[in-house]
C-alpha cells in the first residue's frame, strides 16, 4: 500500500530542496530513538492543523524528511467532500 516516486532532474530544486516524507505510526517513539542514536531534530513531533502530527530533520545533503503521523486523516480528512 505504499509508493515512492523519483524524478530525475539535471540540477536540483533551489531553496528548500528536496522533501520526503515517512509515515509512522511510532512517531513519538522513532524520534526519541533518533536522538538516542546522535541526529539533531530540525523540529521535535507536533501536531498540525491539517491533522497530522510530525516532526523534521535534514539529511546530510539538506533534505528535509518528514516523520508523520496521519491515520486514517490522511485519506479520509474532515473537511473530505464525498463524491
Amino acid at each position: 500500500g505504499a509508493t515512492f516516486s523519483i524524478h530525475q532532474v539535471a540540477e536540483l530544486p533551489k531553496g528548500d530542496g528536496v522533501w520526503v516524507y515517512f509515515e509512522c505510526a511510532d512517531l513519538d517513539e522513532r524520534v526519541k530513538d533518533l536522538i538516542a542514536k546522535g541526529l539533531e531534530m530540525e523540529e521535535m513531533p507536533n501536531d498540525k492543523p491539517w491533522l497530522w502530527r510530525e516532526a523534521r530533520i535534514k539529511d546530510p545533503d539538506g533534505n528535509q524528511i518528514i516523520l508523520f503521523y496521519a491515520g486514517d486523516n490522511r485519506v479520509n480528512p474532515p473537511w473530505r467532500i464525498e463524491g
